[in-house]
């Protein structure tokens, strides 16, 4: 089934959703601004933040965190650091205010906005500005009263699944349904700053798609966008990149976000894959049909013959192109008589053949 988002639908028979992500890339209003207008010039449908409040979301303040960072562009280099976690969402922390403009920024824009929440007043933030959808981070996956209380506003409600057993995407699923919101989208999120090779699990879409009658969505934690392609081709019906302003800067999910020359580059190759998937169906189009001709064979005679010999009496050859009789033909007509003097090298039609009286 395919779900409301905005004035979008999203879901299996419609054009991949394509959000890009800005919540952990920016580090205040200003950025987070640039961000957007990058992600509305590439043609991005969406732009999604995290609201959160440092204060009341980490309680051990000295709680390290680690992610990778580029620090050489040549060699592709890359270096771990650990810093507090507080400090790291501090510097996308902005005001209820700020998000306000921040909205109405995106709005002007034309560009859809939402965000992860992680407290019922956040969801109520949402709500009053008019959001469309409410992400939930997977880490809340199992806060079912979070959960419920996103669900009771109706919105388009995105469920991240990263490290989560199936049995608890399905108890998350049942709270939402619970509330009589149908309008969900699931989201494999692999872990990772970036994710492993091993821990991406692209298959498990098809699970997803298996297990519920909602879109399914891939949350991409990796450089490039070759796993985005992938999860294209195995169902994905939202693709979610972080992108970046500069990827060497020093903070956590940089080193894997979309550059600026990159971002329109990423959407334009999602959209050519759609249309190399064409259909279920075989349908030659008119370019087809009349390249099938050039290239297929037709029936050349090898001699000259007279009127009234019988084709099967007749040395030939099957050449290019294949604008008379085709080799399929050929059986059927050995019986027929040639109606006229040919001489070699004919390519035989069949107006030049009579069936025997």
């Amino acid at each position: 089934m395919a779900v409301h988002f905005g004035k979008r639908k999203v879901g299996d028979g419609e054009p991949c959703f394509i959000t890009y992500e800005a919540g952990p890339t920016h580090d205040g209003l200003a950025s987070a601004k640039r961000l957007v207008e990058l992600a509305r010039q590439a043609g991005a449908d969406a732009v999604k933040f995290q609201i959160l409040d440092p204060d009341r979301l980490v309680a051990d303040k000295q709680l390290l965190f680690s992610y990778d960072v580029l620090v050489d562009r040549a060699s592709g280099r890359l270096e771990t650091v650990e810093e507090p976690l507080y400090d790291i969402l501090c510097r996308r922390s902005l005001s209820h205010a700020e998000w306000r403009i921040l909205k109405t920024y995106c709005d002007g824009l034309g560009l859809a906005f939402f965000a992860t929440v992680g407290f019922d007043d956040e969801i109520a933030l949402l709500e009053n500005l008019n959001c469309d959808s409410i992400k939930i981070a997977s880490a809340d996956v199992n806060h079912f009263p979070l959960i419920r209380k996103a669900a009771r506003t109706g919105m388009c409600l995105q469920l991240d699944t990263g490290n989560a057993s199936l049995g608890e995407v399905e108890q998350a699923i049942d709270v939402i349904r619970s509330e009589g919101n149908e309008n969900i989208i699931i989201h494999q999120c692999p872990s990772g700053y970036p994710a492993r090779l091993e821990s991406i699990n692209l298959n498990i879409i098809k699970t997803l798609k298996q297990m519920f009658p909602y879109p399914v969505a891939f949350s991409d934690h990796t450089p490039g966008w070759e796993m985005d392609v992938a999860a294209l081709a195995v169902g994905a019906n939202l693709l979610e990149k972080t992108i970046t302003e500069d990827r060497t800067t020093r903070s956590v999910e940089h080193v894997f976000s979309l550059e600026p020359h990159e971002m329109r580059q990423f959407i334009q190759t999602i959209r050519d894959v759609e249309i190399a998937f064409g259909s279920s169906r075989r349908i030659l189009h008119a370019e087809e049909l009349s390249k099938r001709k050039r290239i297929r064979r037709s029936v050349h005679l090898l001699q000259s013959v007279s009127a009234g010999q019988k084709l099967a009496d007749v040395a030939v050859e099957f050449r290019r192109p294949g604008f008379g009789i085709s080799p399929d033909q050929y059986e059927a007509l050995l019986q027929h008589r040639f109606v006229q003097t040919l001489p070699a090298g004919t390519l035989l039609s069949g107006e030049h053949l009579r069936a025997e009286d």
